[in-house]
């Protein structure tokens, strides 16, 4: 079922003013530098088992707080990419921390990241990370990633490896957009706005989607699987963080898309993932 999306009337109205002025604010923290992807075709080398603590913090000038899934050491690799982003986060915050140095009135900086089990399934492993990071400013900046992991491959599957053509994205961006202009556009009937508003909502939000939902497969590289009861994928949910479609008061929304849409324009090797392969 797909989480239902929530417009905010007043953030979009405020927002549509505050773009004319400025640019967007910063979008997800993102503390992973890109690295290259492995070839699909390639199975990665078996990595070192690795332990997982969680993480408590408080000191006079930032708290930490980290959290991750149980038993998720039983697979190294993706234990290694999990704690190489909070690591990356929290050094983040420490340089942020320092950078201020002794700043009157700065307030507590603070970093809350929490990593939960999406699947755990022989073909694949999924798990979300979520959080915010607060080093100054009107309000935290969202922390947002999504690892799906082939334990069989011992390896990441990202976006670019399971949908690798334009068309494909191209496919994915119009059931997407779709779907996110048609719940701006139910709320602003619900809102029965003068026809004035509407335009300038309609515009700005609107935009907000069209340009965050780029058929580029950077656009949908955080997504969940979604299982069905016999272990293939009905669909996929790809998650937008604050700002990518909508505005910071709407937090993080998400669409699904069914692997009706979706099969078509899967690599070949990952299409017996899915229902209706």
């Amino acid at each position: 079922m797909t989480r239902p999306t929530t417009w905010t009337l007043a953030p979009l109205l405020a927002l549509s003013l505050a773009l004319a002025a400025c640019n967007r604010e910063p979008e997800t923290v993102d503390p992973v530098a890109a690295e290259p992807t492995p070839s699909t075709s390639q199975q990665a080398a078996p990595v070192e088992p690795i332990e997982l603590e969680d993480v408590v913090e408080t000191t006079s000038d930032y708290i930490i707080g980290i959290s991750y899934p149980p038993d998720i050491e039983q697979y190294p690799g993706l234990a290694t990419e999990l704690k190489r982003y909070a690591d990356n986060a929290r050094a983040e915050l420490l340089d942020a921390v320092e950078e201020r140095g002794d700043e009157p009135g700065a307030g507590l900086y603070d970093l809350s990241l929490a990593f939960t089990e999406v699947l755990d399934s022989p073909g694949l492993v999924a798990v979300a990370g979520d959080g915010s990071m607060y080093t100054g400013g009107a309000h935290a900046a969202p922390l947002l990633a999504r690892f799906v992991w082939l334990p069989q491959q011992q390896r990441m599957l990202r976006a670019q490896d399971l949908i690798p053509t334009q068309e494909g994205w191209a496919a994915v961006s119009g059931h997407v957009r779709e779907q996110l202009h048609t719940a701006l556009s139910q709320r602003i009937d619900a809102d029965k706005l003068p026809p004035e508003q509407r335009a300038e909502v309609v515009r700005t939000a609107g935009g907000m989607i069209d340009e965050g939902t780029e058929a580029e497969a950077d656009n949908f590289a955080q997504f969940e699987p979604i299982a069905r009861p016999d272990g293939t994928l009905s669909g996929l949910r790809f998650v937008f963080p604050p700002y990518q479609v909508g505005p910071y008061s709407d937090g993080t929304q998400s669409v699904q898309v069914s692997s009706a849409v979706l099969l078509p324009h899967v690599a070949s090797e990952y299409r017996p993932l899915f229902a209706g392969s």
